[in-house]
């Protein structure tokens, strides 16, 4: 059902995904940074759940219906912005995405809800799911949701392994860190800018 030079060829496609900058692994990487290796892994772990959410929305046609259906679409346009909004203001005004003070941390269930629905509110991921995967489908090979199920389960897995990979190697700059708190406020107002970008380019999609 996949053959071999497809899936390679796909899997090529997804770490470049997963290497591009972005808002969820930059969440990774400042659980490590201000929390160690278990934030990072469980960041990068809610980042591949949120894509998982998007690949079972894709093959049971939501995302389909998003792309198609105006109000559908604008709901979670502004839901999935505004949550990136929320999330770059609270970075701005606390400055505490990477942090080392005690009373900063956060627990990692709260670390995973976090990371889970910046994944997943944002429609970005859901479109390029369904706009993506299905050029490595064959409906010659077999089940076409099946095949959808198996490609995005495996760019899910690549995300979350990636992502905590990310997170866990920036855990090495941590002590590094921990001697310039001017770089560390930088990267705090870096990244809150990062996530106000991508709420403000996601409220700017257009259904196409």
């Amino acid at each position: 059902m996949f053959p071999l030079d497809t899936w390679l060829a796909y899997t090529a496609a997804c770490l470049l995904l997963v290497a591009s900058p972005g808002p969820d692994n930059l969440l990774a990487i400042g659980r490590g940074l201000s929390q160690g290796r278990m934030a990072a892994i469980v960041s990068g772990l809610a980042s591949g759940a949120g894509i998982l959410f998007h690949v079972t929305a894709a093959s049971l046609g939501l995302t389909l219906l998003m792309q198609t259906s105006e109000v559908a679409f604008w709901f979670i346009k502004l839901l999935g912005a505004g949550y990136l909004l929320w999330l770059g203001i609270k970075v701005l005004r606390s400055r505490s995405l990477i942090s080392f003070r005690p009373a900063a941390r956060q627990s990692l269930p709260s670390i995973f809800l976090t990371g889970f629905l910046s994944a997943a509110l944002n429609p970005k991921p859901g479109l390029f799911v369904l706009a993506f995967i299905p050029q490595f489908v064959d409906p010659q090979r077999g089940s076409v949701t099946v095949q959808m199920l198996v490609y995005g389960i495996w760019f899910a897995a690549l995300t979350a392994v990636g992502f905590a990979l990310m997170g866990v190697f920036a855990t090495t700059l941590s002590q590094c860190l921990r001697q310039r708190p001017r770089l560390v406020n930088g990267l705090n107002v870096g990244a809150g800018l990062t996530f106000v970008a991508s709420g403000v380019s996601i409220a700017a999609l257009s259904q196409k």
